[in-house]
C-alpha cells in the first residue's frame, strides 16, 4: 500500500504523518519509556494477582465442592493466558519495522484482542455447560469458605480492571484484557451471592444457576469486543473514525478537484493508516501543504500514518484506481 500505482499519473508526492504524536488522541500515544514501563507494570501486577486467585480458588473449589468456584478458577487461568498474550502483543508492537515486516508487528495486538475475546467466550461456554450438568447432579457446597475466596477474587480482579481501565479507552487489546477482568469479578460476585443464598436456604442448585447467569452477562459484554476485533483483523475502518468526514475534509482542501482510492485501516489496536490520491490540476503543492494535511489528519481523526499521492488529472494518463470498487 505504497500509494503509488504504475497506471497513475507520474506526478506524485508522499507525506507520512506517523512522526506526530498526541497523548490524548486514539491510537497515537508516543510510547515513551515511562508509558511502556507503566504498561508492563500493569500487566505484571494483573498476572500476579490472577495467579494467586487461580491457586486459591482451585484449592478451595475442590475442598468446598463448588463448581462455581472451580469455574471461576478456570476462568482466571484463561485470563492469565490472555493477559500474557496481550502483554506479548504490546511488546511486539514496539518492535522496529524490518525488511519483511515493513509496518512492524503492531498487528499482533489485533490478533491478541481477537484471541482474548474468543478465549473468553470458549471458557464461558465450558462454564455454562458444567453448570447445566450440575443441575441434574446437585452436590453440597461449603458456602462459607467458597464465599471468602470468591470475595478475594473480586478484590483482585477489581484491582486489575482498574489498572487496565485507562489504557482500555484507546486500545482494543487493553480493552479485551479489561473486559476479562470485569468478567472475572462478575463471576466471583455471582459465587458470593449464590453462596450467601445457599447458606440461608440450602438450595445447592443456586450455585450452577449463578454460573449460568454470569455466563450470559459475560457473553453480552464480550460480543462487542469480539465484533470490533474481527473488524480490525479484516482491516475495517476503526469505529472511532467516520470515513465520510475524512473524505469531506480531503475534498475540501484548496486546489483539490477530487479524490479517489481512499483507504483507512488499522495498523494495530492503537495506530491507523490512510492512503489517498488527491487530484490537484495545478500539480504537487509542496511539502508544507502535505505536512499540514498529515498533521490535520492526525489531530482531527487520529490518523498518524498518512500517505498521499498527488495527480493532475491528465486524461492521457487516467488512474486505474479511480472506481471505488477497485482496490
Amino acid at each position: 500500500m505504497s500509494g503509488h500505482h504504475p497506471d497513475c499519473h507520474d506526478h506524485h508526492d508522499h507525506e507520512h504523518g506517523h512522526e506526530h504524536s498526541s497523548a490524548g488522541a486514539q491510537g497515537h500515544h508516543g510510547h515513551s519509556h515511562g508509558y511502556r514501563a507503566g504498561q508492563d507494570r500493569i500487566f505484571a501486577i494483573s498476572i500476579g494477582l490472577n495467579l494467586v486467585i487461580v491457586v486459591a480458588e482451585a484449592v478451595y473449589g475442590v475442598l468446598g465442592n463448588s463448581i462455581a468456584l472451580l469455574a471461576d478458577a478456570g476462568h482466571n487461568l484463561g485470563d492469565v493466558l490472555s493477559l500474557l498474550a496481550a502483554w506479548a502483543a504490546t511488546m511486539l508492537a514496539r518492535r522496529q519495522p524490518t525488511r519483511r515486516f515493513t509496518y512492524g508487528l503492531g498487528h499482533s495486538s489485533i490478533l491478541a484482542a481477537l484471541a482474548n475475546a474468543l478465549l473468553l467466550l470458549l471458557v464461558t461456554g465450558a462454564i455454562a455447560w458444567e453448570a447445566i450438568l450440575r443441575f441434574w447432579q446437585p452436590e453440597p457446597v461449603a458456602a462459607g469458605p467458597v464465599m471468602a475466596v470468591a470475595a478475594l477474587a473480586i478484590l483482585g480482579n477489581g484491582l486489575s480492571a482498574l489498572l487496565l481501565m485507562r489504557g482500555s479507552q484507546h486500545d482494543l487489546n487493553m480493552r479485551a484484557a479489561f473486559w476479562h477482568m470485569v468478567a472475572d469479578a462478575g463471576v466471583s460476585a455471582g459465587v458470593v451471592v449464590s453462596g450467601g443464598l445457599i447458606l440461608l436456604t440450602n438450595w445447592v442448585w443456586l450455585d450452577p444457576l449463578a454460573s449460568l447467569l454470569v455466563s450470559a452477562v459475560i457473553v453480552i459484554g464480550t460480543w462487542r469486543v469480539l465484533a470490533e476485533a474481527v473488524g480490525l483483523a479484516l482491516q475495517a475502518v476503526p469505529l472511532a473514525i467516520e470515513p465520510a468526514k475524512v473524505r469531506a475534509y480531503l475534498e475540501s482542501l484548496p486546489g483539490v478537484d477530487r479524490i479517489h482510492d481512499l483507504h483507512i485501516w488499522p495498523m494495530s489496536t492503537t495506530e491507523t493508516a490512510l492512503t489517498c490520491h488527491l487530484v490537484i490540476p495545478s500539480g504537487a503543492p509542496g511539502d508544507a501543504f502535505m505536512a499540514e494535511i498529515s498533521q490535520a489528519l492526525h489531530d482531527r481523526f487520529a490518523i498518524a500514518h498518512a500517505t498521499l499521492q498527488v495527480e493532475t488529472g491528465d486524461p492521457a494518463y487516467p488512474c486505474a484506481l479511480v472506481p471505488d470498487h477497485v482496490v
